[in-house]
């Protein structure tokens, strides 16, 4: 039997075994996965599975997105483009690290009707996921692109691939109409990220990419002052449906039973 692994630290929020699982036995795949909380130190070791054929395929989560790059052999297009992994397999004796970050964060938006080349974006954080959201941004027309960090040197540090963004100073006033949590606050219920008030109105898009739980205070906070608003659930569903294809050329079905099946954690 074929097995997979989702890894991060924390882990507990991940709903990838429950997604995948979901696809092995709609497809008949002789399959299980799993996810494992590990620590820095252990990431080489455990990435080494794949090539022993002890394991077949990893997903990665935060915060190994980027420390994880030094371990695998390859680098595909994206994940280069990137500089970040959140997929890997085996193939040809190589171990190949890959990102669907960048399409999941894009289709789960493109049919949105919301003008990214004409408004300002904010993003909230500077993460191994932000490198991925800013590409996709940028697919989607967006030009004017502002990043704000509690750790400013790292948002300095994206400035250095992406010359174009603007820099803030975290908890500054920033007239944008699109904001973008790719922190990990809110993972905990009790999170709360303070915004300058002057950012809410009923034409600002306010995304989290934490889908778990379903609505953050960021989004509740947003919907209160009647903002458009959007978990991370549906870029999680397309991210995870191309780590799929990548592994297994099977196209999953993405439908409402799988939407409602999720939504029912």
């Amino acid at each position: 039997m074929r097995k997979y692994y989702v890894i991060g630290n924390p882990i507990d929020h991940s709903i990838s075994p429950k997604i995948h699982n979901y696809w092995f036995k709609e497809n008949n795949i002789k399959a299980v996965y799993e996810k494992m909380k590990l620590s820095e130190i252990e990431l080489g070791g455990f990435v080494k599975k794949i090539r022993n054929n002890e394991i077949d395929g990893i997903n990665v989560t935060v915060p190994f997105k980027e420390k994880i790059i030094k371990f695998v052999d390859e680098l595909t297009h994206e994940a280069k483009e990137a500089n970040s992994v959140n997929t890997i397999y085996l193939s040809d004796n190589k171990i190949i690290g890959h990102n669907t970050d960048i399409v999941g964060f894009y289709l789960s938006l493109q049919e949105k009707k919301i003008d990214f080349k004409k408004n300002k974006t904010l993003i909230l954080g500077s993460g191994g996921v932000t490198p991925s959201i800013i590409i996709a941004l940028k697919k989607l027309g967006a030009e004017n692109i502002t990043i704000t960090n509690r750790t400013k040197e790292k948002a300095l540090k994206l400035k250095e691939r992406f010359h174009d963004l603007e820099i803030l100073e975290w908890g500054k006033a920033v007239d944008a109409k699109i904001v973008i949590n790719t922190t990990s606050l809110g993972l905990n219920e009790k999170d709360n990220i303070e915004l300058d008030q002057k950012i809410y109105s009923p034409n600002s898009f306010f995304y989290d990419l934490i889908y778990k739980p379903s609505e953050t205070n960021f989004l509740k906070k947003a919907r209160g002052e009647m903002c458009m608003v959007q978990n991370g659930l549906m870029m999680f569903i397309y991210q995870a449906s191309e780590a799929f294809k990548t592994w297994h050329k099977i196209n999953p079905k993405i439908n409402e039973n799988l939407i409602n099946f999720l939504k029912n954690d």
